[in-house]
């Protein structure tokens, strides 16, 4: 076990990286953030900060001289750069595991080949693959680029292999990966937690609301039957196994009208669908995050009442700042800024978190609540 007092090295510095700095340093670590940005949200709440490139040979060095361990808040770290951390740190999640899911092309094969229930795909890596694509592939369909897309980023709606292939052209032919548009009922997400000897504890399920490709809501516990959420949280946990996997996990899936799931997507770390949990877990995705690291017990998960997530995006700040008297009125509602120096439309700036005591409650107050900074009197 690495205890209090020791030093934790975090790859990333955004959003993510802040709330596992805050974690870690209210339980008596040291942090040190890693990242290129010398104001990154994360340096408010590190002990020291690494600015520098994610290959940057002094900042590794500085890492394997300095640090008991370290974990990732964003899943575009090199892998490379975490194959020579582990060398000497304990690193969480592994190499083999960030590998999978920072590219779309290996995430889908990995998954399809394990049997696992996955939209249909089809990689294009060069353009004369589109020539390939098999007679029955469903259109419409999603062209995505196969790495470093996020957010509904570096993702288009096609409507003919013709179109794929343009829209493929203008990218610069860069690795992509065609999917089916799946009609589905509820995109709900599975967050996990698994140590190193394989142990696992999950948060509640939780079920999603978009807004132009964009996570605006998400509540927990899902509004769906007990035993669906289960059996998502078998699916997840089986991932994770699978993969060979620890640290903090968030499997996204889609539920279809006749009761099936399919995998989405899967990140590897803390997931902005799993914000509820600093409020209304007994234990955050980001404390359970620093239990993993350290290879201490993982505190409990339980739910302790129904809660709704509200993201604050960049463009609440186009006519000012926020009224922020709309939210802070509310005695059951958390607000989380991340410390961010310039909003601008689409840019994650914040959550707030409403406690309720049914999850439609809490839905439905989130979303009035968005609605009224959006148009506020």
């Amino acid at each position: 076990m690495i205890l209090p007092g020791a030093t934790l090295g975090v790859l990333g510095g955004g959003q993510l990286g802040r709330m596992f700095a805050m974690s870690a340093r209210s339980m008596g670590y040291r942090v040190v953030t890693w990242d290129p940005d010398p104001h990154c949200p994360a340096k408010d709440f590190s002990s020291f900060h690494l600015s520098a490139g994610f290959e940057d040979e002094d900042a590794v060095r500085y890492c394997l001289d300095n640090m008991d361990a370290v974990t990732t808040e964003f899943e575009n770290v090199p892998a490379k750069t975490l194959e020579r951390l582990s060398e000497k740190l304990i690193v969480t999640p592994p190499a083999k595991g960030v590998g999978i899911c920072q590219d779309r092309i290996r995430e889908k094969t990995f998954l399809s080949g394990l049997g696992f229930p996955v939209p249909e795909f089809f990689p294009v890596t060069q353009k004369k693959d589109i020539d390939s694509i098999p007679p029955g592939f469903p259109f419409p369909a999603l062209l995505k680029r196969s790495r470093l897309g996020y957010d509904g980023k570096g993702q288009m709606p096609v409507g003919t292999p013709d179109e794929a292939a343009s829209i493929f052209s203008a990218w610069g032919g860069v690795p992509c990966i065609l999917e089916e548009r799946v009609l589905f009922d509820k995109e709900i997400s599975v967050i996990l937690a698994r140590n190193r000897s394989g142990a696992i504890r999950y948060f509640p399920v939780s079920e999603n609301r978009h807004r132009q490709g964009v996570l605006e809501i998400s509540v927990a516990p899902a509004r769906i039957r007990e035993a669906l959420a289960k059996k998502a949280m078998e699916i997840a946990g089986s991932v994770a196994e699978k993969m060979e996997y620890s640290g903090i996990l968030a499997v996204e899936l889609f539920l279809l009208h006749d009761g099936r799931f399919l995998v989405n997507e899967l990140a590897p770390r803390p997931h902005n669908s799993g914000h509820f949990t600093l409020d209304a877990c007994l234990t955050s995705q980001f404390e359970q995050q620093v239990r993993v690291l350290c290879d201490i017990p993982m505190g409990d998960s339980a739910l302790s009442m129904p809660a709704a997530m509200g993201n604050l995006m960049g463009d609440l700040w186009t006519k000012g700042e926020p009224d922020w008297d709309i939210l802070l009125e509310n005695p059951r509602l958390k607000l989380h800024l991340y410390g961010k120096s310039s909003p601008r439309p689409g840019r994650k700036m914040g959550h707030f978190t409403i406690l309720g005591n049914h999850p439609d409650d809490a839905y439905e107050e989130a979303l009035v609540l968005l609605q009224r900074l959006q148009s506020p009197l």
